[in-house]
């Protein structure tokens, strides 16, 4: 079924380096609303096209978004929840030649952000998805993973005179090129599932083409997921229980594996997987 639009904006001209930013929002009017206040607005001038995807919600989300009065906003109302695989159809919407995937539970950044993601992500020809860094939030799901559980995943670096945090990158808040992502057909989508990371399936996409993640050092923003700020969808409870149990799985059968006689010899020199705990 087609999503019912609202009626398009008139953007100014798009710009040989302005800024696309896509939403996707689904029953979270409270966060959407901070996103929108203190995040989209904050945004530069750099940024020419903000689509808002509002993913079938029965909260209060679409009379909220149908408040909104700014020339850069187009919001869509989507009949049916599309998920994750919305981004692919709301980038289309848009024509800018550089796409910012937002989180619609990010909720503070600083002034200014986009421009910020844009100037380094232009200096850095290798690098073909971007993100910015996550305030330490310990009720934040992501943030306590990234600063709490994982800092040993990240190392810091310096490229060109940015400086980044090699590891991770998640989609939070993060810049892409148009160019790149034509290049290895848009952002895929899986219509099977409403919730999937469909972020890392493009950095997957893009490496085969030479091309590396990484994490902006310089800018934070606070994100805000997880049961302590909102309900969490059925579709992402099943996503994430399927995830742990078939990660579980494979790390039994790396156990058995890495039993076997000459097995750990030959990984050490081949680096099959990493050894099992």
């Amino acid at each position: 079924m087609e999503p019912m639009r609202s009626a398009p904006t008139t953007p100014g001209a798009v710009s040989d380096d302005g800024i696309a930013v896509v939403v996707l929002t689904h029953n979270r009017a409270e966060l959407v609303r901070k996103c929108v206040e203190n995040v989209l607005r904050g945004a530069s001038s750099a940024t020419s096209e903000i689509v808002i995807w509002n993913n079938a919600s029965t909260d209060g989300t679409a009379q909220y978004l149908d408040t909104l009065d700014d020339d850069r906003i187009r919001v869509v109302h989507s009949e049916k929840n599309l998920g994750q695989n919305a981004y692919a159809e709301a980038f289309r919407l848009t024509a800018a030649p550089y796409l910012i995937e937002l989180d619609d539970d990010v909720v503070e950044a600083p002034a200014g952000w986009d421009r910020m993601l844009r100037d380094a992500f232009q200096r850095l020809p290798k690098i073909g998805f971007l993100a910015a860094d996550l305030e330490d939030d310990p009720h934040d799901e992501a943030s306590h993973v990234r600063h709490h559980e994982r800092p040993h995943e990240y190392t810091e670096v310096e490229e060109n005179g940015v400086r980044l945090l090699r590891g991770p990158a998640g989609g939070g808040c993060a810049i892409t090129s148009r160019e790149l992502n034509e290049r290895v057909g848009g952002f895929r989508q899986d219509k099977s599932r409403v919730f999937w990371l469909e972020d890392e399936a493009y950095i997957g996409d893009i490496s085969r083409l030479g091309f590396e993640s990484a994490v902006l050092a310089d800018l934070r923003v606070h994100h805000t997921g997880g049961p302590y700020y909102t309900v969490i969808t059925k579709e992402k409870e099943q996503y994430w229980d399927t995830f742990w149990k078939r990660r579980a799985r494979r790390a039994a059968i790396k156990k058995i594996i890495y039993r076997l006689p000459l097995v750990p010899r030959l990984n050490a020199r081949f680096e099959w997987f990493v050894p099992p705990a």
